[in-house]
């Protein structure tokens, strides 16, 4: 039965009030307590119940979250107060001249703390609530005027468009400041689309989420996956607050999502330790941060530290050491790796980036050296995340002046001559010849090496070693060596040949799925390896199952099926396992029985005392299983040392987090 205006009215009231709590358990507590199935039921019916009563669409109506009109431009709107830019720093001597400059202002006994939070690489925002009510949203701009955002705001999930009261009602004015950015594997998907679109590449997250929210089509925003991290408000005073750690925890109350990394610091040295923790982080976080921002905790002191002309006196941002940096690209050399793929290696004229020299970098393919149309001679900016390799970004094409030359991609293999392959579906270009010396050669050192049978005594330069004196040609090779063959090589002996020898012997007592990954299987590691095991006992067993088999295995799908037949459709492979297990392989038959594990799948996060390989050989042992992400299978998550972001979302997930100690005290 149709439903008369009063109806209407109460039913839409309610479904904005589930659809808010359940948006705000999904996107900010990260919690859900409905299907998606349910969830989408809810939004249909409040757009049904919308069309059939336009006049009855609030302005904090849920379905202003998947955008409206397109807008004919953008208007410019001024800032109550202004948005004040940070002085940086780039040391400890610098904050520490920071707080001293602080105690000179206030007295050298001024009691300071501060907060510490993560200085995100994004667009900073002011959204306005009257009553609670989201009314205007709008870029920093110059400080003092930016842009009318409001609808590409409202189409973020996680900002709210009416303040939540369950712990009391909102101000009549709110004015919330916050980055919106977008995390890496946003920035990843958005920049694959605009690639086979052939639009030209956002060079970084923080260019993509400002471009998002810069679309006159909200729609188009709301389909650009941005995210929204509050980090104060323009005056706290109609808080009734004492400190900014506590204004923090106020806007969550409001319906906030809170960065997860902010801590209070008690002094300076508090604050530098966290420096250090968040830098350890950084490369693990999901989402771009360029340094760390560091308040004062008071309010009556921030109020009586006063602001500067363009920066506040009581905060200050602590900076990263640079991770970018221009340079010129001499040449581009290939290389050939243990599958056959063909690499670029771009030649650099040497360049600082974060305190390491650089003169070499990653290309990753030649489909990705084509699409960035790189030229000998350009400048070009390359980026150093983390601990990662180099990478060329993109060449900087106002600097060309005429003399770049473009790159030559070779037609034929570097090493072998073999001509060489780039299939359709494929960016990778590949030498097809199983007898090219490069291949062998890395296949040979991945074998012997870490993810590997691990032979201790056979890293890469021995195994190069041992390949140019024409003792292996083979993995099945490693297994005929003799210790007269090592000892008479330069900087071998009796005592490490005996060794090596020794850790051979060792590495041959091995299970199957150390076997599968050490044989380098494409899309073969650990994990997948135990998981076929798991499943089919015997590596026999294994090369007779067909593709449907394979695929129809939880956690190995086409892909990786595809993989492991064609693996063992090749005669060749399975004659050199064949050979391994005559000559030095004696697979152990996984031991299930009362497995004290049995069942058990444990994820490891951080730097562990003892290796990640032994800790995830243990749990293999004992009957449990190996993930590489988090997911409601992990029953334990294992945290070493700079344990990450992993932590916590475990933690809220309610899985079992155990320390390395505690670890080792259920495995003993």
């Amino acid at each position: 039965m149709p439903l008369d205006r009063k109806q209407a009215a109460a039913r839409l009231t309610e479904l904005r009030r589930e659809i808010d709590h359940h948006a705000h358990r999904y996107y900010v507590l990260d919690d859900p307590v409905i299907s998606d199935g349910e969830y989408d039921r809810l939004f249909r019916e409040l757009l049904d119940l919308e069309a059939a009563w336009p006049e009855l669409i609030s302005p904090d109506s849920p379905s202003l979250r998947v955008g409206g009109a397109v807008l004919a431009g953008f208007t410019t709107v001024a800032h109550r107060l202004p948005m004040l830019s940070l002085e940086n720093v780039v040391s400890v001597a610098g904050i520490e001249d920071f707080e001293q400059r602080m105690r000179r202002f206030l007295g050298a006994d001024a009691a300071l703390s501060y907060v510490a939070e993560p200085k995100l690489d994004g667009l900073a925002v002011e959204l306005v609530y009257e009553d609670g009510l989201l009314v205007l949203a709008a870029t920093r701009g110059d400080g003092r005027r930016g842009e009318d955002i409001s609808a590409n705001i409202r189409t973020m999930p996680m900002i709210p468009l009416r303040l939540r009261n369950d712990k009391g009602k909102p101000p009549p004015l709110l004015e919330v400041r916050g980055e919106v950015f977008m995390d890496r594997a946003a920035f990843a998907a958005l920049n694959h689309r605009r690639f086979l679109d052939k639009e030209p590449l956002f060079a970084n997250p923080r260019n993509a989420a400002a471009g998002s929210l810069r679309q006159l089509d909200p729609m188009i925003a709301a389909g650009r996956s941005l995210d929204f991290y509050p980090y104060g408000v323009a005056e706290a005073d109609s808080l009734g607050l004492d400190r900014h750690s506590e204004v923090m925890l106020r806007l969550t109350d409001f319906g906030f999502k809170v960065n997860p990394h902010v801590r209070t610091c008690d002094d300076i040295a508090a604050v530098a330790a966290h420096f250090s923790r968040l830098a350890g982080l950084r490369s693990t976080l999901p989402y771009e941060i360029d340094g760390m921002v560091v308040k004062v905790d008071s309010l009556e002191l921030q109020a009586r530290l006063g602001v500067k002309t363009r920066s506040p006196r009581w905060a200050v941002a602590w900076k990263f050491p640079a991770v970018q940096a221009t340079t010129v690209l001499h040449a581009v050399e290939f290389s050939v790796g243990r599958t056959g793929a063909v690499t670029p290696v771009a030649a650099l004229k040497p360049v600082e980036i974060g305190g390491v020299t650089v003169s070499r970098a990653s290309l990753h393919n030649v489909t990705e050296l084509r699409r960035k149309d790189l030229r000998l001679g350009d400048t070009v900016l390359i980026q150093r995340a983390g601990d990662v390799i180099p990478e060329v970004v993109k060449a900087v094409t106002e600097n060309r002046d005429g003399s770049q030359e473009p790159v030559t991609v070779p037609e034929t293999c570097p090493v072998c001559g073999t001509t060489l392959e780039l299939p359709e579906d494929e960016v990778i270009l590949r030498c097809p010849s199983l007898a090219c010396p490069a291949q062998k050669l890395r296949a040979l050192a991945h074998f012997c090496g870490k993810n590997g049978l691990d032979i201790e005594g056979l890293g890469a330069r021995a195994v190069e070693q041992l390949f140019e004196a024409g003792l292996i040609a083979d993995v099945v090779d490693l297994f005929s060596l003799k210790k007269q063959d090592l000892e008479t090589l330069p900087g071998w002996g009796a005592k490490s040949a005996a060794k090596a020898i020794t850790a051979l012997e060792k590495a041959g007592m091995t299970r199957m799925s150390r076997l599968l990954t050490a044989l380098g299987i494409r899309f073969v590691g650990e994990v997948t390896g135990s998981l076929l095991e798991k499943h089919f006992k015997t590596i026999e067993r294994l090369a007779a199952a067909d593709f449907e088999q394979l695929a129809a295995i939880e956690g190995i799908g086409p892909q990786i099926a595809k993989s492991v037949v064609d693996f063992f459709a090749d005669p060749g492979n399975r004659e050199r396992i064949a050979a391994l297990q005559k000559n030095g392989i004696k697979l152990q038959p996984p031991d299930e029985s009362g497995a004290l594990l049995a069942g058990k799948v444990f994820l490891f996060t951080g730097s562990l005392r003892i290796s990640r390989s032994e800790a995830k050989t243990r749990v293999l042992e004992l009957g449990g299983q190996v993930v590489s992400a988090l997911s409601r299978r992990v029953d334990y998550l294992v945290c070493g040392e700079k344990p990450g972001s992993k932590r916590d979302k475990a933690i809220a997930a309610g899985v079992t987090v155990l320390s390395e100690t505690e670890f080792i005290d259920l495995i003993a």
